[in-house]
């Protein structure tokens, strides 16, 4: 089998085009779209924090504009009949389409039996097995319930509780999954059976080695071209059975190895587009599949990109909340937002633009920039002095 060669400028093309970057946006972004855009990107990572938006909302908007959140919502946590996504431990904690639950299952398994999951939360795999059945037969009898509905002390930020911890071990190990979402975000647990649809928790278990090479082809198909390390981060697979899985589809023809210059080895999925040009124009959510590896992001576009909501404020360089704008195919700036939902504002702090910035990069940010108050329901725009200034620059 031959090596496919690729320019850097064409192998980022493949990425735009594979993350659905190449199209253009739909007039009106209807359940159709959410769903192909969901399909597409494998999964959406969810993260609590709101001083925008909760990023798990982001990727849909970067990718078809202003779309009804209220459809998202009830796909992930309505009625069991509205139902299309389930969470689960995928790329972090992640909203995935509900054809991938037989495909993870080998993941609970592993939680189940001690071997996978946070370290604190193994033991209930073990030594502590039996607390934990035991919670799962209260939430089989009562019902629905939260960590908060049963802890007896108060947990401090960065602290789980004892039944906060046996929980998540049951939800990696597969004996719960989340019922809803209160508004504080806290999730609601309850038994799978009760919640995911009959005709997918019916289906058989995937082995792992036929799981874990589909994984890897919804990888490549999410990302275009990608080295072996990106293939596995995806959905988080161990370096041994990624590597299984990888050689496995190179011998099937799904993966072809591929050379671009100053890239490490990298493999090209044998249905990715390779577009003369894209034509993009988004804000990116910091845990976007497009740029949450970031070294990848950096090798695509030539783009440190870091999240700074845990750097202290003195020592933070672009801002607390701080997305990336793609314009064409670079990413030309960054943007520290946040959502003032009393004062109805949406308030743009900086901009930070990349040397070279393309001609009509601003007047398009700016569009861009309107379209996302109107989606929030945000009635200002509110835009700091240091953005004009750097507009006239």
């Amino acid at each position: 089998m031959g090596i496919v060669r690729l320019t850097p400028p064409e192998a980022r093309r493949v990425a735009l085009a594979a993350q659905g970057f190449h199209a253009a946006r739909p007039p009106t972004a209807g359940p159709r779209h959410l769903a192909a855009t969901i399909d597409r990107l494998g999964l959406h990572q969810i993260d609590s924090v709101n001083v925008l938006v909760r990023a798990h909302y982001l990727p849909a908007f970067s990718r078809l504009g202003a779309y009804d959140i209220a459809l998202l919502d009830r796909r992930a946590w309505g009625p069991r009949r509205d139902r299309r996504l389930f969470e689960y431990w995928a790329h972090e904690c992640s909203l995935l389409p509900l054809a991938l639950h037989p495909l993870l299952r080998w993941r609970m398994a592993r939680a189940d039996r001690g071997q996978a999951g946070y370290t604190g939360m193994r033991i209930f795999a073990t030594e502590r097995r039996a607390e934990a059945m035991a919670l799962l037969a209260r939430l089989r009898d009562e019902g629905p319930l939260s960590a908060s509905d049963i802890q007896t002390g108060r947990a401090g930020w960065w602290e789980w509780s004892e039944p906060k911890r046996m929980l998540e071990w049951l939800f990696y190990a597969g004996h719960v999954t989340t019922a809803t979402r209160r508004r504080s975000f806290e999730r609601v647990y309850d038994l799978p059976e009760r919640v995911i649809p009959p005709d997918i928790f019916s289906l058989p278990d995937v082995p792992e080695a036929e799981a874990q090479a589909r994984l890897v082809d919804l990888s490549a198909r999410a990302l275009g071209i990608a080295t072996a390390s990106e293939l596995r981060d995806y959905f988080r697979l161990g370096p041994a059975d990624a590597a299984v899985a990888i050689a496995r589809l190179v011998e099937e023809g799904t993966l072809l190895p591929a050379e671009v210059p100053g890239w490490p080895p990298a493999y090209l999925h044998r249905d990715a587009k390779i577009p003369r040009r894209v034509s993009a124009q988004a804000l990116l959510a910091p845990f976007d599949p497009l740029v949450w590896e970031r070294t990848r992001t950096e090798r695509l576009f030539g783009f440190r990109y870091r999240i700074e909501i845990y750097t202290p404020a003195a020592q933070r360089q672009y801002g607390y909340y701080v997305l990336p704008f793609l314009f064409g195919e670079e990413l030309v700036g960054r943007v520290d937002l946040k959502a003032d939902r009393a004062g109805s504002r949406l308030i743009v702090h900086a901009v930070h633009w990349e040397p070279g910035v393309a001609q009509g990069a601003m007047e398009a940010l700016g569009v861009e920039l309107s379209v996302l108050a109107g989606w929030l329901d945000l009635d200002e725009l509110n835009i700091t002095a240091s953005f004009i200034d750097k507009i006239k620059a």
